[in-house]
């Protein structure tokens, strides 16, 4: 697989709700505590503001818009983002799918969204590595993501035989999309992963490094793949990625053996090898370093539910 893929590869969705939101006159919410979850929005009529935490300023949402969160962090809606936003808790009652909210009569805004939580001890660390937001303006672009929220909507609303399994594969199909149109826009002065991803010399080194993760990387190869000197390419990745070559593969490494810690029966010793550790000991205390615990402890911990965190 490609990196894009490997990395929401261990994010697992789970916990579907799509429902509608229908507002009038002048507001503005607030929506917190959104740890460990991706939504995606389709604007079906009017405009409003959308401001997300760690974004310099508010983006301007027009009819037909399409976005998605996949960050999991707070945001807020508006009519106008002078005006001092509420708590998302205090207008809207627990989400059930397919239903659809009004707030001040309606009439003047409507979007429907998609929800769902990610799994896995890793989650927290993938989502970092997302943008905070993807705006998808283009008509040609927002269609299939628009036609695929509404389509979880209906879904999750009819309950029809299979429709758990649909929602699933919509729910990849819309963060897959968004952040592949995503990928292909990020700039030359941009900076984190997907702008290293989006350079064609840093990619190389990346894709070189998710192909095999166990092989005794050094500097100099990795430099080599992307075609660049040692200390350049260095200089480079460190710049985009905020760590250093050496120590993005290690986390990469580390993501991977959380991933099959939780999700198969190998013993700690195999996973070390697998990830490129000759030791158990070596690779646990490279992986208590990275994750917080060790390997035996990540095993034990109780499982996370994303849904159930405010």
């Amino acid at each position: 697989m490609d990196p894009l893929s490997d990395v929401l590869a261990l994010l697992k969705p789970k916990s579907y709700v799509s429902a509608g939101f229908d507002a009038g006159g002048n507001w503005a919410i607030r929506f917190n505590n959104l740890r460990d979850r991706i939504k995606c929005y389709a604007v079906i009529s009017g405009n409003a503001w959308l401001r997300v935490d760690d974004m310099s300023g508010p983006v301007f949402l027009n009819k037909g818009d399409c976005f998605v969160l996949p960050s999991g962090r707070s945001f807020e809606l508006a009519s106008d983002p002078a005006i001092p936003p509420v708590s998302s808790s205090t207008l809207f009652p627990p989400p059930r799918d397919g239903s659809i909210i009004t707030h001040n009569g309606g009439g003047d805004f409507f979007i429907v969204g998609s929800r769902f939580g990610v799994s896995g001890g890793g989650a927290s660390t993938i989502m970092k590595m997302l943008p905070p937001i993807v705006h998808i303006k283009h008509e040609s672009d927002r269609a299939a993501l628009r036609f695929a929220v509404e389509r979880m909507m209906q879904e999750l609303h009819d309950e029809q035989p299979g429709s758990f399994l649909i929602a699933q594969h919509l729910a990849h199909m819309m963060l897959v999309q968004a952040l592949r149109l995503h990928l292909g826009e990020t700039g030359r002065g941009d900076v984190g992963w997907f702008s290293a991803l989006a350079d064609k010399n840093l990619a190389l080194a990346i894709y070189a490094m998710h192909a095999q993760p166990d092989r005794r990387w050094t500097l100099l190869e990795l430099a080599e793949h992307a075609g660049m000197s040692r200390s350049i390419f260095a200089q480079k990745f460190k710049e985009k990625v905020g760590e250093s070559p050496i120590e993005y593969l290690t986390r990469w490494r580390m993501l991977l053996a959380g991933d099959r810690l939780e999700n198969s029966t190998d013993p700690v010793s195999v996973i070390a090898l697998s990830v490129g550790y000759e030791t158990e000991s070596s690779f646990s205390t490279a992986f208590k370093r990275v994750m917080g615990s060790s390997p035996r402890q990540y095993i034990g911990r109780p499982a996370l539910d994303a849904m159930t965190m405010g």
